[in-house]
């Protein structure tokens, strides 16, 4: 794993249980500190004298549009996104249409960004909200590629909602298995984002953690294109892009395929025997592959980590006496694979470094 994966990882554990720290370089680099919370969600009251601003600044400043705003804004139950969003369809009406298709899952899923969105006549208040909005009301539907594009018109510090746009960007990039935009999203989100929704860290730290595992062209590999191949049909998008995809993974499959059965002539040229003349159930006998790391064994489990479990744990570990820690350690890392193992041990030494430091 590259030092750049383990501050990554370490970042994502270290935001789980609440506790930032600084990772050392590894001699040729110089030390990096992880710093949080950049990116703040508005408060509702400046997200409102912003809204009103905003829609006093197109001439809406009648007693009707005046009196619909204080409507919107008093519907204290709502996102302050949501509220944002009503303001801009409520002195835009071509905004208001935008988002009411987007949210209406009986609609056609749109096949390009609109062109409201790129709008360089409008604000950057009005397009970057109210492309947030409408990427949210799209990754609810899961139509993915277009939540992409119209974020990727929109900068988070320009947005109310900071997390919100993050999490969706995250959660689109790994619909899609855009492994390394989804772990800059996650980092960024866990990372630079304050006041982060818990549901937003617990789905974006498991989801960290399933890309760890992931490996090109192996069977999780074609079940994740085949996963996303099935979203396009649902969508009705069984075009040439949907079709390639197909081809790509029915190849894969023939592939697969293929390699199972040259084991097994393998295995019956031998006679039924173990590879290298042993002899079934032989401990002597040597294998023809290496176990793999995701495979079982000691040590050596798919690398999955319990986030409650991780969590009560660094809350108590200061208080845990040494006999008591590596018994809580091996038990938390009994089933994972060197590499992961030795990230959760750095994590809960530097942990425990902060501790005996403190006054």
């Amino acid at each position: 794993m590259t030092q750049r994966n383990t501050i990554a990882t370490l970042a994502l554990i270290g935001l789980l249980v609440g506790a930032p720290f600084a990772l050392a370089g590894d001699g040729k680099n110089t030390k990096e500190t992880l710093t949080f919370g950049a990116l703040r969600p508005l408060a509702v009251q400046t997200a409102r004298t912003q809204a009103q601003a905003w829609l006093k600044s197109i001439g809406k400043t009648d007693a009707a549009s005046q009196k619909a705003f204080e409507a919107i804004w008093s519907q204290n139950h709502r996102t302050v996104l949501d509220r944002v969003a009503e303001t801009l369809g409520l002195g835009n009406p071509a905004a208001a249409q935008l988002l009411t298709l987007a949210r209406d899952a009986a609609t056609p899923a749109p096949q390009e960004t609109p062109a409201l969105l790129k709008d360089a006549k409008q604000s950057v208040y009005f397009r970057s909200n109210l492309g947030l909005a409408y990427a949210v009301a799209l990754s609810h539907r899961r139509v993915y590629e277009e939540t992409l594009e119209a974020l990727k018109l929109v900068k988070p510090e320009n947005v109310v909602d900071p997390a919100a746009y993050l999490f969706h960007r995250a959660v689109a990039e790994h619909s899609m298995a855009l492994r390394d935009d989804a772990t800059r999203s996650i980092i960024r989100l866990l990372d630079d984002a304050a006041d982060v929704p818990e549901r937003y860290k617990t789905v974006a730290v498991l989801m960290a953690f399933d890309m760890q595992s992931w490996k090109e062209k192996d069977l999780s590999d074609i079940a994740r294109k085949m996963d996303n191949i099935e979203r396009r049909l649902e969508l009705a998008r069984g075009g040439p892009k949907t079709q390639k995809m197909q081809k790509d993974v029915v190849a894969r499959l023939d592939e697969v395929i293929k390699q199972i059965e040259n084991q097994q002539k393998g295995d019956s040229s031998n006679g039924g025997s173990c590879p290298n003349g042993g002899q079934p159930g032989d401990p002597g006998a040597t294998p023809s592959s290496p176990q793999r790391e995701s495979m079982g064994g000691k040590n050596g489990g798919p690398g999955n980590v319990d986030p409650k479990k991780l969590d009560g744990l660094a809350k108590q570990w200061g208080k845990l006496p040494e006999k008591e820690r590596a018994q809580a350690m091996q038990e938390l890392t009994r089933d994972m694979p060197p590499k992961y193992r030795e990230i959760i041990e750095s994590y809960f030494r530097k942990l425990a470094a902060s501790e005996s430091s403190r006054p």
